[in-house]
């Protein structure tokens, strides 16, 4: 069996009958399981988390991409978040023998299909990227929807699939092959805009911060507060609690405490494993020593046995 990981995020997260209406559309596939989903209010986003057999993945994500033109105007929204399509971005991550090679090739098809088929200019990024620019998707989504109609018009902006003109309603999409990434935010106890956008100017890449760390400042205007919001992109080369320090530090520095953090979707366990040894100062401690994870490994060895008897 061959398991990809995908966790497209969708430019809604405010009507939860259209957000329930998109994922409803994976539910029709065999083979095919939804981990997890949310929507965050403020952000206007929703986030969903699949796992599944190549080919029935890659029909259900197509089907979702449907769905969510069919549902979502880009010219009636508006979110914190970066956004240029109805259907933003859908990632895939090799999971269970499967290569990144594959992956790539995966993207290439769905990405084919969906320009073809939806009239969705797409645009392949990081590991399936076509050019050192389109690897990261902030390059590619820089000028959001709004400023894409000029932006595509651009040689250097001419989509990899699809028409060369931005849909009306659904803007354009981003598929692609990556690794593992954290969707990682921290709440300030201000109200503050300003701080947050400097924490995360200090703590992303492009700005001299982590190497495997994207951030951005927000509004949780709902919540009277503010947040950074970070995609880690790799957490055993930036890990999860050395981000989350220099945040603390940093947030002191403006008289402002840290209220809380989150991870959007789901995580790897060693991820969060390696925040607790180093905050618990454990001493030779590693995954083997956590029952779940020794579980699964005993369950998964009998069941290999069983298929070899």
């Amino acid at each position: 069996m061959k398991l990809i990981e995908s966790v497209p995020n969708f430019s809604e997260g405010r009507r939860e009958e259209v957000v329930e209406s998109i994922v409803e559309e994976a539910r029709k596939y065999d083979k095919v399981w939804i981990l997890d989903w949310s929507m965050d209010h403020d952000h206007n986003r929703a986030v969903v988390t699949l796992v599944g057999e190549p080919e029935p993945l890659l029909n259900a994500l197509f089907d979702m991409t449907r769905k969510a033109s069919e549902l979502i105007d880009l010219r009636k929204h508006s979110g914190e978040h970066p956004r240029m399509g109805a259907t933003d971005v859908i990632p895939l991550v090799p999971l269970w023998n499967t290569t990144m090679k594959e992956c790539v090739e995966y993207s290439k098809q769905l990405g084919k299909r969906i320009g073809e088929e939806l009239s969705i200019p797409v645009y392949l990024y990081e590991q399936s990227a076509t050019s050192p620019e389109r690897e990261n998707l902030s390059n590619i989504r820089k000028g959001e929807f709004e400023g894409f109609p000029e932006k595509i018009k651009q040689p250097e902006w001419k989509p990899d699939f699809g028409p060369d003109v931005v849909h009306p309603t659904s803007g354009v999409t981003a598929v692609g092959a990556r690794e593992f990434l954290i969707a990682f935010n921290v709440n300030l106890g201000t109200d503050n805009l300003e701080i947050a956008q400097k924490i995360a100017k200090a703590v992303r890449h492009i700005s001299g911060g982590f190497r495997y760390v994207k951030a951005l400042g927000f509004e949780l205007k709902e919540r009277g507060i503010v947040q950074v919001s970070m995609n880690m992109t790799n957490f055993r080369k930036s890990p999860l609690f050395r981000v989350f320090e220099v945040i603390k530090r940093e947030a002191e520095r403006y008289g402002v405490p840290v209220v809380g953090s989150e991870i959007v979707g789901l995580t790897p366990l060693a991820a969060l494993v390696d925040v607790a040894d180093f905050y618990l100062q454990l001493e030779e401690f590693d995954q083997s020593k956590i029952i779940e994870y020794k579980l699964l490994e005993v369950l998964t060895e009998r069941v290999e046995k069983e298929k070899e008897g």
